[in-house]
């Protein structure tokens, strides 16, 4: 098996006219990318759709009905602005949802060279090794990647095809989710007529989408700040080694401005976004700002309050955020073998201050993390149409869609999800799905 980066970086296995669709199902949006082959194979977003997230809290699902009309409103837009009707999508899990282990198997070759029906077999045993939940039961299994291969103890084997010895052993990287959580989701996209081609865990698809080869082979930590969770992963040597999640993010430290100072959610948001600092400075005490009060609607009757006011109550939680994924890295022991390299990505990554926090308090090199694989749509329809498909694709290419971008990779290459074996779910089996379909066609 290759590496992750040899994956990742070669051309992808379309041919031209191709085309594939990401969704991003997260806390503060649902977004969808729509992407055609090139002449070159290389993928072209030609549609893009979002909407404010609605039935998702936390990364879970709250309500079946709010998530499903959010839905089918970013798929409708990405498929009229690329003029395309989708039928299959890929879509990313929860960070917080997910449960991250590493297992080992060994096959006796008794001295022949090992095949590609090795390699399967390895993949299908680990495959029987996913861990249980609380209750006993067997968790469903995300990705099944091959960390590394040894042959007779010779360790770092990328690669095992065609190599003589007497016992294959490899190492494996498994990623589970709750079943509910996962059917929960399955069934929410197969009412809305699509089905799930491959399901990825949201921390991978952001590393997919935000670290440049360097970064995967010699060891990165991705940490995804998202709204409603944080989700981080850890690449080594060209593979992903470690996945996890807490449920705390960036519409966290909206709730503690709008109870810290009495406003409302929408204008804590707006407070954090053009005022808001991770960092207090001795210049925070002297700017002042007004904060709308809830119930008051003429301007005249805001609290004035310092700008600090309003940085003390953000620092604290962007601080808690940190250190609960410190703790998490040290409770995993891959935070020394991750090396001093941290990506940031996720939307409330992009809070000034946020990176400089990160780095003091992870004790590492931080950067921020934009997607870098995804070629910007264009248009060729009238001026003014173009200039808010301008507008929209440059809004889309920051590090809010990082895991949007990421699921388009994996959908341009279904083995970075699963390699030998694309993990397809049992959505498109559905009833319901197959007669949406047959409706969406044929109405």
């Amino acid at each position: 098996m290759r590496r992750l980066t040899e994956w990742l970086f070669q051309k992808p296995r379309i041919t031209q006219g191709d085309v594939v669709a990401a969704l991003d199902v997260g806390s503060s949006k649902i977004a969808c990318f729509i992407a055609r082959a090139d002449h070159d194979s290389t993928p072209r977003v030609v549609g893009i759709g979002h909407q404010v997230s609605e039935g998702i809290r936390n990364g879970s699902i709250v309500n079946m009905e709010a998530l499903q009309h959010a839905i089918t409103g970013a798929v409708a837009t990405a498929e009229q602005m690329a003029g395309e009707t989708i039928e299959r999508v890929t879509v990313n899990i929860a960070g917080s949802q997910l449960l991250s282990n590493t297992v080992s198997i060994e096959l006796p070759l008794n001295g022949r060279e090992a095949t590609d029906a090795d390699i399967q077999r390895i993949l299908s045993q680990a495959e029987t090794m996913a861990p249980e939940d609380a209750q006993g039961q067997p968790l469903e299994l995300v990705h099944t990647l091959p960390v590394h291969y040894s042959l007779d103890h010779q360790k770092g084997i990328h690669d095992p095809i065609g190599m003589t010895g007497s016992v294959l052993q490899s190492q494996l990287h498994l990623v589970s989710a709750a079943f509910g959580p996962v059917r929960t989701l399955t069934t929410a996209i197969a009412r809305c007529h699509l089905e799930v081609e491959t399901m990825v865990a949201a921390p991978y698809a952001s590393g997919l989408a935000c670290l440049v080869e360097d970064e995967m082979d010699l060891g990165s930590l991705v940490i995804d700040m998202g709204a409603g969770t944080t989700s981080f992963a850890v690449f080594i040597e060209g593979h992903l080694v470690f996945t996890d999640g807490i449920a705390v993010g960036g519409a966290h430290v909206t709730n503690d401005i709008a109870r810290g100072l009495t406003t409302s959610l929408p204008n804590a948001e707006r407070l954090k976004t053009l005022f808001g600092h991770a960092i207090g400075s001795m210049a925070d005490e002297r700017d002042m700002i007004d904060v709308p009060l809830i119930g008051e609607e003429e301007p005249e009757n805001a609290n004035h309050v310092p700008k600090s006011h309003l940085n003390r109550i953000i620092q604290p939680r962007i601080e808690e955020i940190l250190e609960l994924v410190k703790n998490r890295m040290d409770k995993s022991g891959f935070n020394e073998a991750a090396g001093r390299r941290v990506v940031l990505t996720g939307g409330a990554s992009q809070l000034p201050g946020v990176r400089e926090l990160a780095q003091r308090m992870l004790d590492k090199q931080v950067r921020l993390g934009r997607p870098l694989r995804v070629t910007r749509p264009s248009s060729t329809r009238g001026k003014s149409q173009a200039s808010a498909f301008s507008g929209l694709a440059e809004a889309t290419s920051g590090p809010s869609f990082a895991t949007t971008a990421g699921l388009l990779a994996v959908a341009m290459q279904p083995s970075l999800a699963a390699p030998g074996n694309t993990h397809e779910y049992s959505a498109h089996q559905n009833i319901t799905s197959r007669l949406g379909q047959w409706f969406k066609q044929n109405m």
